[in-house]
């Protein structure tokens, strides 16, 4: 097992970040590498991951629930996520597998904020749910709106989040940046403009440089 595989094993990492910034990608590539330093990976992603959490997922991002408040989608977050803590990462990390998770709570910190509810108010509804947890590092994707938007265009169709207007989520990656900048210990920001590859090492680089 290499250094790294040592310093990340039971640790809880997430990639996030605004519509179209890859995380998904990204996030297959980098769990292949950690596997390839000797680490044991569980994948997962927010909200799903669990039979409870994909059907609150469905309900979530279906178009056809456009009168859904943002009150709701909070709550129904919070609940697809303390059942992936439950039944996913939590006995993974008990077994010193590092979890990589794609999305978790700044995620709703930076769509539901945008939508205009309080990110405090989104945080305390968070520790209600899942108390004094918190991910080992979050990696924030990063991009403009308008070119995540683009090439969620060019891929597919928009969901009920992606369809809310280039002003929505130009708010959204401002409160996925002030996250990272209210808390450089346990957040990290990637560029993820340019080549897969490009990103995936600048992603790499974050993990080597990270003291945990």
């Amino acid at each position: 097992m290499s250094d790294l595989a040592k310093k990340l094993a039971g640790r809880f990492l997430v990639v996030d970040g605004p519509d179209g910034a890859g995380k998904s990608t990204q996030l297959r590539l980098l769990a292949d590498w950690l596997r390839g330093q000797g680490l044991s990976v569980t994948e997962t992603r927010d909200p799903g991951g669990t039979a409870v959490g994909d059907r609150i997922r469905t309900i979530l991002l279906d178009n056809a629930h456009g009168e859904m408040s943002v009150g709701c989608e909070v709550l129904l977050y919070m609940a697809s996520r303390t059942q992936l803590m439950a039944e996913v990462i939590r006995p993974a990390m008990e077994s010193d597998r590092c979890v990589l998770c794609d999305r978790w709570v700044s995620a709703t910190v930076a769509y539901q904020g945008a939508g205009g509810t309080d990110p405090k108010s989104v945080l305390a509804m968070y520790e209600l749910a899942l108390p004094g947890i918190r991910p080992d590092l979050t990696i924030i994707l990063d991009l403009p709106a308008e070119t995540g938007l683009q090439r969620v265009s060019a891929s597919r169709g928009h969901d009920r989040m992606e369809a809310k207007g280039l002003e929505f989520h130009r708010r959204v990656r401002e409160l996925f940046l002030h996250q990272a900048r209210e808390h450089p210990d346990r957040f990290a920001v990637a560029d993820a403009a340019g080549s897969v590859e490009d990103v995936q090492a600048r992603l790499r680089q974050i993990l080597n440089r990270w003291n945990g």
